[in-house]
């Protein structure tokens, strides 16, 4: 088990730091069409899928509402978040677990662009 469990976790940072992210900005206007329609995000930094998540989106993430519930757990407690990540649409869906750009777009209706 010692030598297995280390194998997958270097291969997991690895992929955590070697994974390619979109270019600057490729999801601004994704990203901005989310917040408008209200959708949020609830994580923690030390959850990976909330990190795979967040990098799916590049720098665009910036511009989508963010709730960090390790300093804020009032705020997810209030919203009924038990698990990361959890997204909440602007009609109160949550949306549990690693959701990925496909699903956002297809639940909001925000144009999802087209990576090449």
């Amino acid at each position: 088990m010692g030598l297995g469990f280390v194998v997958v976790v270097a291969i997991g940072i690895g992929w955590l730091l070697y994974a390619p992210t979109p270019a600057s900005g490729t999801y601004d206007e994704f990203a901005a069409c989310l917040a408008e329609k209200g959708f949020t995000m609830y994580g923690a930094d030390w959850c990976s899928h909330c990190q795979t998540e967040k990098r799916a989106f590049g720098d665009s993430f910036r511009l989508v509402p963010y709730v960090q519930c390790p300093k804020e757990p009032q705020a997810c407690a209030a919203k009924g978040i038990e698990g990361f990540p959890t997204w909440l649409t602007g009609e109160g869906e949550k949306l549990v677990g690693e959701q990925g750009l496909e699903k956002l777009a297809e639940k909001s209706g925000c144009n999802l662009p087209i990576q090449q």
